[in-house]
């Protein structure tokens, strides 16, 4: 396949970034966004393994062992357990043992999920995604175990090799391929030829769209920023930012590493290759250790930390659900997506039924603690009668149980809030 072009050499430019401390700042949509999906990939992951059997369940001891492949925070019991909504336990028969298959609501939003990724559209578009993925790279090939940290973000199913790559023999091939530093042979997805008419990016798009112009090389396209409400950067960093937007435009489908790595031109460049990279994913966001994977892999080292270090107002790193989210800004207005990929209406569907088990769980405590409200200070009082024991007496007695009945509900109540939240 040939290699995608090279930058011209007049764009050789020195470093000016001043050296300025740029401060993380939370952002609360943002951080929403991304803990609103907490579990989401796990709890799919398990639901499209269990839907691979052809009876659409299968045992419980043999999900077990998966707490570590799909990086559970709990085991797998008790997600099945958190989550009745989505799981069903039951046992097919005496001699059998104790299996897990979906609940008639998950079932259909699953089928639902199948439709879409079975539809043209979606093969097409999720095709095209997957090549524009491989082209960011200077060679046109990925190996598959980093194409598989992405392929939930990108939209991809489970099974896309056999699902879908099987389909687009004139786009892909997987190969054997021998890594130059490990020296171990892996497995690689390669594009068979360059696509020009992918070989767009997002930038470029809505410049040619909003500007009704012929998008060429060089042109000085700004990105947008979105600082934080009350966030000020120091005015020798802002007047950098601001000659920083109005350098040239580097697509991140040419080939730009002859340029000197320190310098701004470099920088934008390098800003160009992580932007295009989250607009390809439907969430627009993705775990910050698949974007160090692909940058270490595409030769950037550490460029892709000190992009994200250095414009808080493009890029957002969310510290939500025990890990880093990298956030591409302009792509949410507060915590909601401004473009919805069909699949993200799929996902939130699954996040309602997640949440509704939450309800369940909550409904479940209060009707407990009313029972033995109702039935405790009853029972306390019939066996005073019978003791013969005298009204204020009983009113005493009656009293320090009801102590005792709110510290055994609050301890039910802690546990089970424990449960939830695990």
């Amino acid at each position: 396949m040939a290699l995608c072009g090279r930058v011209p050499h007049r764009l050789y430019l020195v470093r000016c970034f001043v050296n300025a401390r740029i401060k993380w700042v939370r952002e609360p949509y943002l951080d929403i966004a991304v803990e609103r999906e907490k579990n989401l990939k796990e709890i799919i992951s398990l639901k499209n393994q269990i839907v691979s059997s052809p009876s659409n369940s299968l045992p419980l001891s043999s999900l077990t062992p998966l707490k570590s492949h799909f990086n559970l925070s709990i085991s797998t019991s008790k997600i099945f357990e958190k989550y009745p909504s989505i799981f069903c336990q039951f046992q097919p028969s005496s001699s059998l043992p104790l299996h897990v298959k979906l609940t008639p609501q998950a079932m259909t939003v699953h089928k639902e999920e199948l439709a879409i990724h079975s539809s043209p559209s979606h093969r097409d578009d999720a095709v095209k995604r997957l090549a524009k993925l491989l082209m960011l790279t200077k060679a046109g090939r990925l190996p598959l175990d980093i194409i598989d940290k992405f392929k939930f973000d990108l939209g991809l199913p489970s099974n896309y090799i056999t699902f879908l790559l099987s389909d687009y023999p004139d786009y892909f091939q997987i190969s054997e391929y021998e890594n130059p530093f490990g020296g171990k042979e892996t497995l690689v997805l390669e594009l068979i030829s360059w696509r020009k008419e992918l070989a767009i990016s997002e930038m470029e798009k809505k410049a040619s769209f909003s500007g009704n112009v012929e998008v060429k090389k060089g042109m000085h396209l700004r990105f947008s920023m979105k600082l934080p409400n009350g966030f000020d950067l120091e005015k020798k960093v802002k007047n950098w930012v601001d000659t920083w937007r109005d350098l040239p435009y580097i697509s991140p489908y040419e080939n730009a590493f002859h340029l000197g790595p320190y310098s701004d031109q470099a920088e934008k460049w390098t800003v160009a290759v992580l932007h295009e990279l989250l607009w390809l994913l439907v969430s627009k966001k993705t775990e910050e250790k698949n974007v160090f994977s692909l940058g270490e892999y595409l030769g950037f080292g550490n460029r892709f930390k000190k992009a994200l270090m250095h414009f808080p107002g493009i890029f957002y790193v969310s510290n939500k659900i025990r890990t880093q989210t990298v956030v591409l800004k302009e792509a949410y207005r507060k915590d909601f997506l401004v473009e919805k990929h069909p699949l993200m209406g799929m996902r939130f569907r699954y996040i309602h039924l997640m949440n509704k088990a939450k309800k369940f769980q909550k409904s479940d405590v209060v009707l407990a603690y009313r029972r033995r409200r109702k039935v405790m200070p009853s029972a306390a009082k019939r066996d005073a009668m019978k003791d013969g024991k005298s009204t204020g007496v009983n009113n005493r007695d009656s009293n320090e149980l009801s102590n005792s009945e709110f510290k055994d509900v609050s301890d039910s109540d802690t546990l089970k809030t424990q449960m939830t939240d695990t």
